[in-house]
């Protein structure tokens, strides 16, 4: 059984990513997005270009501060599941993250957004918190059928509707 990672957020966290189970190297790396083709961190530097992340993208702990100070959250629906490599559909097993205590650690909450199918299957759990809920496209590499620009426009309109765009 693998286990995921803990949830990247703080109070004043106001819109929610939720992935699926982190991939084989973000589970090495301990890190969210850890596979270089993976275009999360891309998007990100596209929405925000007036604030880049100090330093470019080469330290986790600098990214992670700066995606919270722009009050972005980053989790994801299984807390543990069994796999063998990266893909989600190779997830036999999950467990399902307990989103209950979520508005105890982040109050100023508005929306969760999931990150792809697999995560939006989980939508029903997060509903449940009377937020708006999105299903974004995977920023996977594995998601070939959408460009970046693409993946790029869904997420920015996103962000715009939670004030969270440059």
């Amino acid at each position: 059984m693998l286990t995921g990672l803990p949830p990247l957020v703080s109070p004043q966290t106001r819109l929610l990513i939720l992935g699926s189970f982190p991939g084989v190297a973000s589970l090495a790396a301990q890190q969210y997005y850890g596979h270089p083709q993976n275009h999360f961190w891309r998007i990100l530097q596209a929405i925000w270009p007036s604030t880049p992340c100090p330093a470019g993208l080469d330290s986790y702990q600098i990214r992670s501060d700066w995606l919270l100070a722009r009050k972005l959250g980053v989790w994801d629906v299984y807390a543990a599941c069994e796999r063998e490599g990266s893909l989600d559909s190779a997830i036999r097993k999950p467990v399902v993250n307990d989103f209950a205590g979520l508005l105890q650690l982040c109050p100023q909450l508005e929306a969760i957004a999931h990150n792809g199918g697999e995560s939006f299957k989980h939508s029903r759990h997060t509903s449940l918190l009377g937020l708006p809920v999105y299903r974004l496209p995977s920023t996977s590499p594995a998601n070939a059928s959408w460009s970046f620009e693409r993946k790029l426009a869904a997420w920015r309109e996103v962000f715009e509707k939670h004030r969270l765009t440059d």
